[in-house]
C-alpha cells in the first residue's frame, strides 16, 4: 500500500505540474495556466477536480506517442462567495487545448452536473480548436457541448471567458453563452483565421483585426465584457455571479435593504436638462437610483446609444435598460434593439425585475438601417418586453416618441408601473415635425410663417404633449418629482415582488430572430 500511495502521489503531482517547457511557453505569451486561472476565479481551496486521469485513447494511425492526463482541460466544481459553480478550463499547454473525444467528454460531464444541480456554468476557453487527429469525433464533441448549452439556456447562467484562441466551430460556445468575457491582446475569436481569409478573399488581416477583443467588444457585440488583464477579468466574473441566481427556480441574491424607499435625490433634476435637445449621461441617472451608486454595465463598447446594466435597488438585484442621449441622441438602431432584447430576455428568464429609463426620440432613420433590418431587430426588443413576466417599472425621463416609445416597455406592451417626470413628452413625434406635417398648407399661405408656426407649436404642445396627457388616459400611473425617482422605484418593486403570471401553454413562440 505504501508503494501504491507513493506512485499515486507522484503521478498526481506530475499531472498537476504539467510539462515544464509547455507551461513556460504559456507564461511567456502573457497567459496563465488553466489551474492558475481557476485559483483566481474560485474561493480558495474550494475546487474539486473531476477526471484528472482522463486521457486520449491509444487508437488510430495518428495517435500521439505521448498521452498526457487531463487531455488538455481541467474540469470540476468550486464556489464563488460560497455558492457552487461548475467550471472547465482548457489547458493550452497540452495539445494546444485542442478538443478531442476525451476532452469533450469531460466538459459534457460538468455541463450535465451543472444543469442537474442547478448551478452556474463557467467555461475558460483557450484552445486551438478541434483536434485534427481525431477527425469527426472532435466535431461530435463540439456538437454535444452546443446541445447541452441550448438545453441549459434559461435554466442556469452560462458564462464563457475567452483567454486565448477560440476558432472555428468552437466560437459558437461563447456565442451561445449568456455572457462572454474577453481579455485584450491574448483573446482571439473567429470562424476562419487570417490565412483562410487571405486564401479565399485576398484580404490581409491580422489575428487582432479579425477577431480581437476590440472587434467583438465594439463591432460585433459577441463580447459582453472586455478587460486588459486576466485578474481583472476573472474578478468581474466573480462579481457577475454574485448578482445572479444559481438557476431559474431561485431568486437573485439579496443584500441588506438600503432605505431606498425614503431616499430623496434632488440631484436628479439637475442631471437631466428640461430642454429635450440637450444631452446628458443616463449613467448619472442610474447611479442616483441604485444602491451606493453602483451598477455593472454590459456591452459598454457596443451599441452605446442604449445602456444595459445590473444593479441593486434597496438590496434587490434589478436589470436596468436606459436610452443614452449622449450617443446618437439616444435613438434606437438595429444594434441597440438586439442588445436590449437579449438583456431583457435574460432578466425575464432568471426572475430579475426590469427598470426602463426612457428618453428616446425614435428609431434611427436611413436606408442603411432599413436594409440592415431595423424592423426585424426592433421587433426583437418589442417581443422581449411583451413576453416578459417579471416586475417591470418604466420611468419616462423626457421625450418618448413614436414606435420607440411603444418598444421601450410602454403600458401597451405590459409594464406594471409607469412613472413620468414633468419633463415627459409622449407623442407620435416631436412638436416641430408634427406641426410641419399637420399645418403645411396653412403655413404655405401666410407671409410670416415664423409667427404662425410659433402659435401652432404652442397649441400642439398644450393639447397633446403636456406632461399629464398620458396620465389622464391611464398610460402613466403618476407624474413624479424627479427627486423621488429612487424611492418610488423601490416602492414599486416591493409592491410587485410577489407578481405571478402564467403564460398560455405552447412549445415556444416564433421570435423574429
Amino acid at each position: 500500500m505504501r508503494e501504491l500511495r507513493e506512485r499515486r502521489d507522484s503521478l498526481h503531482r506530475n499531472t498537476l505540474a504539467g510539462g515544464h517547457a509547455a507551461v513556460e511557453r504559456q507564461r511567456a505569451s502573457g497567459k496563465r495556466t488553466a489551474r492558475e486561472r481557476l485559483d483566481l476565479l474560485l474561493d480558495e481551496g474550494s475546487f474539486v477536480e473531476l477526471g484528472l486521469h482522463r486521457r486520449q485513447l491509444p487508437t488510430g494511425p495518428l495517435s500521439p506517442r505521448e498521452r498526457p492526463r487531463t487531455d488538455g482541460v481541467v474540469v470540476g466544481s468550486g464556489t464563488i462567495e460560497g455558492r457552487q459553480v461548475f467550471v472547465y478550463a482548457q489547458d493550452f499547454s497540452i495539445f494546444g487545448g485542442s478538443l478531442g473525444e476525451a476532452h469533450a467528454a469531460k466538459i459534457h460531464k460538468v455541463m450535465d452536473l451543472a444543469l442537474e444541480t442547478g448551478s452556474p456554468l463557467i467555461g475558460l476557453n483557450d484552445s486551438g480548436g478541434a483536434r485534427i487527429q481525431e477527425g469527426v469525433m472532435a466535431l461530435h464533441g463540439y456538437g454535444g457541448i452546443f446541445r447541452r448549452q441550448v438545453a441549459a439556456s434559461g435554466i442556469i447562467p452560462q458564462i464563457s471567458v475567452v483567454l486565448g484562441p477560440c476558432a472555428g466551430g468552437a466560437t459558437y460556445s461563447p456565442a451561445l453563452a449568456d455572457f462572454t468575457f474577453m481579455v485584450r491582446d491574448i483573446a482571439k475569436m473567429y470562424l476562419t483565421g487570417p490565412a483562410v481569409v487571405k486564401a479565399v478573399t485576398g484580404e490581409h488581416v491580422s489575428h487582432e483585426e479579425l477577431g480581437g477583443a476590440g472587434v467583438h467588444g465594439e463591432s460585433s457585440g459577441v463580447a459582453t465584457f472586455v478587460y486588459d488583464d486576466e485578474p481583472g477579468c476573472l474578478e468581474d466574473v466573480r462579481h457577475l455571479v454574485s448578482l445572479l441566481p444559481s438557476n431559474n427556480m431561485e431568486l437573485p441574491p439579496r443584500s441588506a435593504a438600503s432605505g431606498a424607499d425614503t431616499d430623496v435625490r434632488p440631484r436628479l433634476a439637475e442631471i437631466v436638462p428640461a430642454d429635450p435637445a440637450k444631452p446628458y449621461d443616463v449613467r448619472d441617472v442610474i447611479a442616483e437610483v441604485t444602491d451606493d451608486g453602483a451598477y455593472f454595465e454590459l456591452h459598454e463598447g457596443w451599441a452605446a446609444n442604449i445602456v444595459c446594466a445590473f444593479a441593486r435597488v434597496d438590496g434587490e438585484v434589478v436589470g436596468i435598460v436606459g436610452n443614452q442621449p449622449i450617443v446618437l441622441a439616444g435613438v434606437l438602431d438595429a444594434d441597440a434593439a438586439q442588445k436590449a432584447a437579449r438583456f431583457v430576455r435574460f432578466c425575464d428568464a432568471f426572475g430579475i425585475p426590469l427598470v426602463t429609463l426612457v428618453d428616446v426620440p425614435g428609431f434611427l432613420p436611413g436606408s442603411e438601417q432599413e436594409r440592415g433590418g431595423i424592423i426585424r431587430h426592433g421587433a426583437k426588443l418589442l417581443y422581449a418586453y411583451c413576453e416578459a413576466t417579471v416586475p417591470r417599472v418604466q420611468v419616462i425621463l423626457r421625450k418618448a416618441y413614436g414606435g420607440a416609445y411603444i418598444v421601450m416597455d410602454s403600458r401597451s406592451v405590459g409594464n406594471d408601473l409607469s412613472l413620468a417626470w414633468p419633463t415627459n413628452e409622449i407623442a407620435v413625434m416631436g412638436a416641430e415635425g408634427a406641426v410641419d406635417i399637420l399645418f403645411r398648407r396653412e403655413l404655405a399661405t401666410v407671409d410670416d410663417q415664423r409667427e404662425l408656426r410659433a402659435e401652432l407649436l404652442a397649441h400642439y404642445n398644450e393639447q397633446l404633449i403636456h406632461p399629464y396627457y398620458a396620465a389622464e388616459r391611464g398610460l402613466v400611473d403618476d407624474v413624479i418629482d424627479p427627486a423621488e425617482t429612487r424611492s418610488l422605484i423601490a416602492k414599486g418593486l416591493a409592491m410587485l415582488r410577489d407578481k405571478r403570471r402564467q403564460p398560455f401553454r405552447r412549445k415556444h413562440g416564433n421570435m423574429p430572430l
